[in-house]
């Protein structure tokens, strides 16, 4: 790490994660599907040539598979099941299909995806469960696997900060897993904010959403897209309405891990239109609410591939998971990050709605969010290109911690910090003038050069933990005093 005289100066732990190209999920394969261009799929003539195989050939080929896959996966033919019966309406009901050959065809429609094989990068880290009485404390760390394709995931690694201030983090379970999607409540007014931002909330939104109830489910909507439907004689724009609503409830849904796949087995896989390319740089946030409640948010960048938006995951075990868009100006682009309390009775976050500033904004509606604040431009030779932040800021009697980062010449990534009022977090109280963390010249080389930056971590007493990417490689993690760091500040 290089840091500068004026700087606080953070200790490098020594934790070093790198990506494991070993570490495999399933997912359902379909021959020619994967070629880009033009083309039918090539199931048929597949399914055709494995239906003609002898059996013995069949059971051998069987064997062979599971001698190879066996190990890597906790339970193959479940998968081998479940994917056969996404093609049997290719099979003639009427022809015999042994055990073996059903599992070969499963196998057939199977494929691993390295959820690693690139890269991994961009943490955040939270205290879960919270601290006991011997003075250790157990973390979560969000990871961002990159595979093939660039397709990102969000992955999980646990760790411990002792009472003595090391680090480290467990090796992680032995098999990876998904799980498939499932329906969840839609917020009607994050529906509202997402059709006005396509130009569609008018009178056919009203009809649909207006009947509908704060927080509703698809029986509920496909009832009321039905009623629209049979009023499109009187209507305008009928099918472009229907059309949009369902790709907005399309990214709302719902994840159940079973208990058997312990916490840094569970790979969130991006599961609706609006993320099919990735789920990026996750910042999630320990969030204490009125009245007590606790729950983890994290903020994330949803990529269709051309197309990024800001959405949201609610949990309150890492086991459950809920998944939603969010909406309004100051939840566009990339670096939304929520406070971890109510300030004011409002929900805030930090946002760079613009590209290239810092800026807060408030809501009522944690989903919604219409306009922010800017609060920092970028000035400074090392973040002269633009500003962001680190993940959710941190809460100290000074007011609220916030590490930055900047980007300056060469596109070199650089983290700062900046110090927000506790009560007005859209006043800066002092920022730091020179980087805290700029890439060394051990650190400088990965899948994007010239990069360090982080998505949160979390403080304990006088230590911030801060783990970061390093080259969007690699993941590393360094500790700071809380009072240095304060102290290094200017104030504004």
């Amino acid at each position: 790490m290089s840091t500068t005289a004026a700087a606080a100066a953070p200790r490098d732990t020594g934790v070093e994660l790198r990506p494991d190209p070993t570490r495999v999920v399933t997912r359902f394969f379909v021959p020619g599907r994967e070629d880009v261009g033009p083309g039918d799929s090539r199931a048929a003539p597949v399914i055709e040539r494995l239906l003609e195989l002898d059996e013995r050939d069949v059971e051998l080929a069987l064997a062979d598979v599971d001698v190879r896959f066996s190990g890597r996966h906790r339970d193959l033919p479940t998968v081998f099941r479940e994917h056969a019966e996404l093609v049997t309406s290719r099979l003639d009901p009427t022809r015999a299909v042994s055990p073996a050959r059903r599992q070969l065809l499963g196998a057939a429609f199977t494929h691993e995806y390295a959820i690693e094989g690139a890269a991994l990068c961009n943490p955040s880290a939270v205290m879960f469960p919270m601290p006991t009485a011997d003075g250790d404390v157990r973390f979560v760390m969000s990871v961002r696997g990159i595979g093939e394709g660039h397709k990102s995931t969000i992955g999980f690694r646990t760790g411990t900060l002792t009472a003595a201030g090391d680090v480290t983090i467990d090796a992680p379970g032995p098999f990876p897993t998904t799980t498939a999607a499932a329906p969840a409540l839609h917020h009607r007014a994050v529906v509202h904010a997402k059709l006005a931002e396509m130009d569609d909330d008018h009178e056919n939104a009203a009809y649909v959403l207006d009947a509908l109830p704060a927080r509703f489910d698809d029986e509920e909507l496909a009832a009321r897209i039905s009623a629209l439907t049979d009023d499109l004689a009187t209507r305008r724009n009928t099918p472009a309405t229907i059309a949009n609503l369902r790709e907005v409830a399309g990214s709302s849904y719902s994840v159940v891990f079973p208990n058997e796949v312990t916490l840094s087995e569970r790979v969130l896989w991006p599961a609706s239109p609006a993320e099919h390319q990735g789920m990026e740089d996750a910042r999630f946030v320990r969030f204490t609410d009125t009245g007590g409640r606790v729950c983890y948010y994290a903020t994330y960048t949803a990529f269709d591939g051309q197309n990024i938006a800001q959405h949201l995951i609610e949990t309150e075990d890492f086991s459950r998971f809920a998944v939603s868009p969010m909406a309004g100006g100051a939840a566009v682009g990339k670096g939304l990050a929520l406070f971890p309390r109510r300030v004011g009775g409002r929900f805030a976050a930090l946002t760079r709605a613009d590209r290239e500033t810092n800026g807060v904004a408030f809501s009522y509606d944690v989903r919604c969010w219409d306009e922010a604040t800017t609060i920092q431009l970028p000035t400074r030779p090392w973040e002269i290109l633009q500003l962001g932040n680190c993940g959710s800021p941190i809460e100290t009697a000074d007011g609220w911690l916030v590490i930055t980062h900047g980007v300056g010449p060469m596109r070199t990534y650089s983290l700062g910090a900046v110090l927000l009022d506790l009560d007005a977090p859209e006043h800066v109280v002092a920022t730091s003038a020179e980087p805290i963390l700029t890439p060394s010249a051990e650190r400088r080389d990965g899948y994007v050069p010239n990069v360090v930056y982080s998505c949160g971590g979390f403080a304990h007493g006088d230590r911030l933990v801060l783990p970061y990417g390093v080259g969007d490689q690699t993941i590393a993690v360094a500790i700071m005093s809380i009072t240095d760091l304060l102290a290094s500040l200017q104030p504004v």
